[in-house]
């Protein structure tokens, strides 16, 4: 399988993380980077496809927060990353607000994402790394992987959250969309509800989207991928704590079975490995051999396919659970 990669992506690098009321290291951190490089073999860089595909997704003043926030941050006398801090609650208005503090919270809904000097810079490679991959399938190959990194499926419209800044899924979904693909089915097998994928399409008859995630009662991101979200084309598939890949298969059949009737001619996998029983902020019991007859059931869709890699933070086994999804294909 093609792997697509590109070294700036690893300019994010943020120290730490605030979540449960104090500092904790950052589990996004470049130990990922090395143990999936180290795993998956050698890279290609994709091209530079412009702003444009970004913009198809993500708003304009989204994305000028993103580029600028860092520097802005600075200019207000901050050291360090920037840090949101207070949030706007649902309906309230929204006013054009200069100061850097309220821009952040804007459009952000956590504390524990921030945006460091090389945040954009990582990001914009990022996609640019999904975009490359997408074009090989658009190309004639079967599937290709993009090691996008930092994660995007918490990423929205106009918002950042969950270590994600741009959304790598969505936007391939609409440049394929572009490049004359009919319909899309995305599967997120993240451990965390892809909420900024489902809000980015929800409504929508030419994506679907399918979700298999931990219960949002007691998991993050909360507020997002309730079984009775579900409807149109959004199915969401909550488990509890505690799943292994037995308690997990059917899920998956049940998401496969549903995304294939809605005929899609493109799937894109956001692969989470977060799932994995090591994981240090998840709680299902995945074991590495369960990733490839994961994979192999996802394939028999007999699809193009494009993944994409979201979360995943147990770095001793990151790697061998990374190469073993895509072995499965």
């Amino acid at each position: 399988m093609r792997c697509f990669w590109d070294e700036r992506q690893r300019a994010h690098a943020p120290a730490a993380e605030f979540f449960n009321g104090k500092l904790h290291p950052a589990a996004e951190h470049q130990g990922r980077v090395d143990a999936i490089l180290a795993a998956i073999g050698p890279t290609e860089e994709a091209k530079d496809s412009g702003v444009e595909p970004l913009l198809l997704v993500h708003s304009p003043n989204y994305l000028d927060l993103l580029r600028d926030a860092h520097r802005d941050w600075v200019a207000a006398g901050r050291e360090g990353d920037a840090f949101p801090y207070t949030f706007p609650i649902v309906g309230r208005r929204a006013p054009d607000l200069s100061r850097i503090d309220a821009r952040l919270g804007q459009h952000s809904f956590d504390t524990s994402t921030p945006i460091g000097p090389g945040t954009w810079d990582a990001c914009y490679w990022s996609v640019q790394t999904a975009l490359g991959a997408l074009a090989a399938v658009l190309a004639g190959e079967t599937n290709a992987f993009a090691f996008t990194r930092p994660p995007g499926h918490h990423a929205g419209r106009d918002y950042f959250g969950g270590y994600s800044y741009l959304n790598h899924a969505s936007v391939c979904a609409e440049a394929a969309l572009r490049a004359g693909k009919r319909r899309i089915a995305i599967l997120d097998v993240d451990y965390h509800h892809g909420n900024g994928t489902q809000d980015i399409f929800a409504g929508r008859d030419d994506v679907f989207f399918a979700s298999i995630h931990a219960d949002p009662s007691t998991d993050y991101p909360f507020f997002w991928g309730h079984a009775d979200e579900s409807g149109g084309n959004v199915l969401n598939l909550p488990l509890p704590r505690g799943t292994d890949w037995s308690g997990y298969a059917p899920a998956l059949t049940h998401a496969i079975d549903w995304l294939e009737k809605s005929a899609p001619d493109l799937l894109i996998v956001s692969y989470g490995a977060d799932t994995h029983e090591a994981d240090p902020i998840s709680h299902f019991k995945f074991r590495t051999s369960d990733y490839a007859p994961m994979a192999r059931r996802i394939a028999s869709l007999a699809l193009p396919t494009l993944i994409v890699m979201e979360g995943g933070y147990a770095v001793d086994a990151l790697g061998a659970n990374v190469s073993e999804f895509l072995g499965g294909f």
